[in-house]
């Protein structure tokens, strides 16, 4: 929409043919007060617009019109009996797999970065006085809500081992040197590091009992330099941790039992997940083969933390849905095939989790990775600073909503409608485009309303200190607008010289710390996948049978997931950041 266009006509969200389209008339006022305003000419032409594509109809009290712009598409490959049984048993239509193959031969676009997002300048430093104040806000407020905390936990612990693996592999046939274990100052990721401190890992007792079981004594094994059956116990034919997710691996000791990964975060919930009614409710995304162990250790260990703090978990799974696998293709772009002829679809990656979090029901959502986690010892900064972003969401929903009735009923006086506009920029952090002043009043109410009738995330950002993952930025879309994002680094064009100016001068990166308000100010839940931005995917080579193939990665679950969600960056400090990406990680002092 360009500058003195009628912008009482917004879009929600640009998408592929075959997709809805979302067009809201955001100053229509009440159902029963709207002929009257489709009189205006845009209104009309829409109207004619609409008719012409054969299919409107309004949507409660939001008042949108959805456009089915599906156009028949011409079927681009040969699908065989199978492969439509194949396709019926995950829910995926013909249609999308033409769009999928469409998309390898298109490719997809870089995102382009606009500018770092910097302290005062995208993302929120809070004073002392202001993180207290938000704490209490959110231990004030949270009652009026309900609240989850939602953990991406299918993810394999494998790639953890891979130093390990690679220690079987070179010393499986040859004998291991004499000094292996005599180094001083072994580099920190290597297996002599491993095993100089193996006493120190919550899983010791647990590797010592499988070895003896089995006639061996750990420590005989280590004196004879035996390594190779340590690690093949610990990884293959024991504990079975190369083929666990990393929830499911031992991270922490205590006096009184050592810790789960997925433990902790039972822990954590109890403080800041809690309810009124002393509920403490948690949402696992998991791998099917690991449900049943995910069950089984969740109500082996929960009533010890229920009796401890004293509430009741409330403890659902999810899996990702099968009907977001994407299909795979050769490098000419023709659809693979396995061995026995059969087309190969792929999970499609994180971002297809924005479906598990479309269906949960309550209103807050605390996300974290699965893998950070700290002991109790060093939960207190995680505890306070969880509050102050779940406080600081929760005043702006709260905000949010109270301006989005007056902007829904449209009697705005000026000075309400400058102190939504103040509001919009300094607290929910929206970029007002330059033209915005020259905007009718009207304009500015329906600019303001489609700005700000969006779910909501507020998002912790550390300090880059050389760690990997994606970070903070403020992104120009290819419709000119201007808006926060997460980017990953594999989404930026660092070949252009301007796009890697902005990504050395970011300051933050993203620890995946995030909250979330997923309904509407009617109290109606948002359809989050209306808010993806469907051209933030990428596509990467991998490989099959000794064959290389291209798979789709989908928009990630806070990147292009989220693209048109209200974001919030606020700094949170680098002690709640305690990722575990390999075993030695959790060897650090911050682990143990």
């Amino acid at each position: 929409m360009c500058p003195g266009q009628d912008l009482n006509l917004h879009t929600a969200i640009g998408t592929t043919p075959s997709k809805w389209r979302v067009y809201q008339f955001h100053h229509l006022g009440n159902l029963s007060d709207k002929n009257s305003y489709f009189l205006t000419r845009h209104k009309c032409f829409m109207l004619l617009f609409c008719y012409f594509y054969s299919c409107i109809c309004f949507q409660n009290q939001n008042t949108c019109l959805y456009l089915n712009l599906q156009t028949t598409t011409k079927l681009m490959i040969a699908l065989n009996e199978k492969d439509r049984i194949l396709l019926d048993s995950k829910a995926i239509t013909e249609s999308q797999v033409n769009e999928q193959i469409e998309r390898f031969k298109k490719g997809y676009s870089f995102v382009n970065l606009y500018a770092p997002a910097l302290i005062s300048k995208g993302i929120i430093r809070l004073n002392t006085l202001e993180l207290n104040e938000m704490i209490s806000f959110f231990d004030a407020n949270k009652g009026f809500y309900t609240i989850t905390k939602f953990v991406p936990a299918s993810g394999a612990a494998s790639r953890m081992f891979k130093n390990l693996y690679a220690f079987i592999e070179k010393y499986k046939d040859t004998p291991i040197p004499d000094d292996f274990l005599l180094q001083e100052n072994p580099p920190f990721d290597s297996p002599e590091n491993f095993f100089i401190n193996l006493q120190n890992f919550a899983f010791y007792d647990d590797l010592k009992s499988c070895l003896s079981e089995k006639g061996m004594d750990i420590e005989q094994l280590i004196a004879k330099k035996e390594l190779v059956k340590i690690v093949q116990t610990l990884l293959e034919d024991g504990l079975e941790y190369g083929h666990a997710p990393k929830a499911l691996l031992k991270f922490h000791r205590y006096e009184d039992r050592n810790r789960f990964a997925v433990e902790e975060h039972l822990v954590e919930a109890a403080t800041y997940a809690r309810s009124n009614e002393n509920i403490a409710k948690l949402h696992f995304t998991i791998s099917p083969e690991h449900r049943e162990a995910f069950e089984r250790i969740v109500a082996e260990t929960k009533s010890i933390y229920e009796k401890k703090f004293g509430i009741t978990y409330d403890i659902s799974f999810s899996e990702q849905k099968p009907s977001t696998d994407t299909i795979a293709v050769d490098l000419n772009n023709e659809p693979f095939r396995n061995d026995n002829g059969s087309l190969l679809f792929r999970p499609a990656g994180h971002g297809a989790l924005i479906e598990n979090l479309n269906d949960l029901k309550e209103e807050i959502i605390f996300i974290k990775n699965i893998d950070n986690i700290v002991p109790d010892r060093l939960k207190e900064d995680t505890f306070k600073y969880k509050k102050a972003i779940g406080g600081y969401l929760l005043y702006v929903q709260q905000k949010t909503s109270k301006y989005l009735e007056l902007l829904a009923d449209g009697n705005v006086t000026e000075d309400e409608l400058a102190e939504i506009v103040e509001f919009s920029k300094e607290r929910m952090l929206i970029d007002l485009p330059i033209y915005f002043g020259t905007f009718s009043e009207i304009e500015k109410i329906d600019f303001l309303f489609s700005k700000l009738n969006r779910p909501i995330r507020v998002c912790g950002m550390v300090k880059n200190e050389g760690e990997p993952g994606g970070g903070p930025y403020w992104v120009k879309s290819p419709e000119d607008e201007i808006s926060l994002q997460i980017v990953e680094s594999s989404q930026m064009d660092l070949q252009k010289e301007s796009q890697e100016k902005i990504f050395h001068e970011a300051t933050h990166f993203n620890p995946v710390d995030l909250v979330c308000s997923t309904y509407d100010f009617t109290g109606e839940k948002f359809d989050l996948t209306v808010f993806v931005d469907e051209r933030t995917g990428f596509i990467s080579v991998k490989s099959k049978d000794g064959r290389d193939l291209k798979a789709i990665e989908l928009p990630g679950l806070w990147n292009g997931a989220m693209a048109d969600w209200n974001t919030i960056f606020i700094e949170i400090p680098i002690i709640t950041f305690n990722p575990v990406k390999t075993i030695n990680d959790l060897l650090r002092p911050n682990h143990q």
